[in-house]
């Protein structure tokens, strides 16, 4: 068989890359969490005590609700993306694990991040993580379009608002991540702001 016959069938099931993008999107959210570490028993002696070491652990939350509502919205808009993409191909799968690599980083970054939350650097490093997740996100759709790959039903009415919607969102992202130079905190905050946005449906929906 040649390469040029291979390439032409092979990764052409949707369904394996929706299979496996719901499950790194499964492991990367179940990984966030294990970054919330118990407090230390032994530095415990009093009920006082452990509330305040329980109060230290808000940043981590923070943090961690962060990286949540991020991992929920990329999965969100991979699902909306493929509910319109009907077929595949070598290359579409290969974009779609490029994708996933940034999915799998995600963890890393938070744990960065809520280590060293008052620092700017770690800040930095999640938003670049959120930035490429956002351009594979973009590429997997111009791809899937300009192939032909799109349900030629609906393919006229989503494609503008699936990639405005990733360039607003990521322009928005970059706003928040230039706030850390006045304070981390808000930047965090604005971009928790901007996911609660997009997650409960302020702006326009795609259907």
């Amino acid at each position: 068989m040649s390469q040029n016959h291979y390439n032409k069938i092979a990764g052409q099931d949707t369904m394996r890359l929706i299979a496996i993008s719901d499950g790194v999107f499964a492991v990367a959210l179940t990984l966030l969490v294990l970054e919330i570490r118990v407090p230390v028993l032994d530095a415990i002696h009093s009920e006082n005590a452990l509330i305040e070491q329980f109060v230290e652990l808000k940043e981590k939350f923070l943090v961690y609700l962060l990286a949540f509502m991020t991992t929920g919205i990329f999965w969100v808009g991979h699902a909306a993306q493929y509910k319109h993409i009907e077929k595949s191909d070598r290359n579409l799968n290969w974009i779609n694990l490029l994708f996933l690599l940034f999915v799998t980083t995600l963890p890393f970054t938070t744990a960065f991040l809520g280590d060293y939350t008052q620092f700017k650097f770690p800040v930095f490093i999640y938003w670049i993580n959120i930035l490429m997740m956002g351009v594979m996100l973009y590429i997997n759709w111009a791809y899937a379009y300009n192939k032909g790959f799109i349900n030629d039903e609906t393919k006229d009415t989503v494609n503008d608002p699936i990639r405005k919607r990733i360039i607003v969102a990521q322009s928005l992202y970059a706003f928040g991540a230039l706030l850390c130079f006045i304070s981390p905190y808000l930047s965090i905050g604005f971009i928790i702001l901007v996911q609660m946005n997009y997650a409960f449906g302020f702006t326009t929906k795609i259907k």
